[in-house]
């Protein structure tokens, strides 16, 4: 048995979430059926797997931690400096508390960051008032360069794994293109969970409502995914991996072949820290998701689309887009967004 192959077999053995190796969608000596076959399964049956082989380099990882904790240890008013009420675009700090997920608090600080652009002016749909500049943290300039670097490649990756699926799915491996220019609607997210013993919600249980999520975890743990049965899957951190998901707009464009799959972070305990990277693979704003033509064996098993009462999804991005945002800051709605909340 080849090292890669042992080294796949035991990191599969420490969860139950399906492991991926991305080299082999790009090595011309795979086999490429089976590799297809295997991200189907992952993608249709759990919705959350891990992914090795996908090439960002290990300085790029342990650095954007490097820079996170610079952020977090700032004295709070440079953090708040940054803070995203702000930003009517929700962009920069966020303190902890601060973001709702299901009615109630998450347990998390963090930075919110998107793709770099001019105001839009006024005049043309809600959603496109999303579309803005970052903030930045002035006492902690290398954060930006860090960062940026750190999001094109999970966007490289992000996107490979987009080709893969869409040739699981029976399409041609650029199906998905059209929506990801350089207007796409990118998203990343530093992130600190403070331990505590009397709060468990670190983040709510909830879907996500892009294409796919990339989650970059350190070695504390948290995450878990929601079974088929309601029970909850520890997504246990793997050293060198991603961790994706399948967001809501790929639930729509396949009928619930894909379905996006509800989950949650439980707060570390007190004295323990945990640090995540989580990318959100969002299209252009203006993308209006329609179903792809399925090959039959896998239309047969299409769930349908989603139709919770407390989370109505739209096929026009920026309108699903737009919800989230608003629902999980009211705050910051509140300041900016009052003529669309009130």
């Amino acid at each position: 048995m080849g090292l890669k192959l042992r080294w796949a077999n035991r990191l599969q053995c420490v969860s139950a979430l399906p492991l991926i190796d991305l080299s082999r969608f790009r090595d011309p000596t795979a086999d490429r059926a089976a590799f297809l076959d295997e991200l189907r399964h992952a993608a249709h049956d759990v919705g959350f797997f891990y992914v090795v082989g996908h090439g960002v380099p290990d300085s790029l990882t342990t650095g954007i931690y490097e820079v996170a904790k610079k952020f977090f240890a700032l004295p709070l008013e440079h953090r708040l400096a940054i803070e995203n009420i702000n930003s009517p675009q929700f962009r920069g700090y966020t303190r902890t508390g601060y973001e709702f997920t299901g009615g109630k608090q998450d347990w998390r600080e963090q930075i919110d960051i998107g793709p770099e652009r001019a105001v839009v002016p006024e005049g043309g749909p809600t959603w496109q008032r999303l579309i803005g500049p970052n903030q930045w943290p002035a006492a902690l300039p290398e954060l930006r360069a860090t960062v940026l670097a750190w999001q094109d490649e999970a966007l490289r990756v992000s996107l490979e794994v987009l080709r893969a699926l869409a040739a699981a799915l029976g399409q041609d491996e650029s199906y998905f293109d059209a929506w990801f220019d350089e207007e796409a609607s990118t998203h990343v997210k530093i992130v600190r969970y403070p331990g505590r013993d009397d709060v468990q919600q670190g983040v709510g249980a909830h879907k996500d409502y892009g294409y796919l999520a990339l989650l970059q975890q350190d070695s504390v743990g948290g995450l878990q995914v929601q079974a088929q049965d309601g029970s909850w899957i520890d997504a246990t951190p793997i050293p060198g991996s991603f961790v994706f998901n399948i967001g809501e707009m790929l639930e729509i464009a396949t009928q619930g072949y894909l379905t996006a799959t509800r989950h949650r972070v439980v707060s570390p305990p007190a004295g323990v820290e945990r640090f995540s990277i989580p990318f959100f693979l969002g299209p252009r704003l203006d993308a209006v998701v329609s179903p792809l033509t399925l090959p039959p064996s896998l239309a047969a098993q299409a769930r349908g689309v989603s139709a919770e009462e407390d989370n109505p999804l739209h096929s026009q991005f920026g309108a699903n887009a737009l919800v989230g945002w608003l629902r999980s800051h009211p705050k910051v709605a509140e300041r900016w967004w009052a003529d669309v909340v009130g």
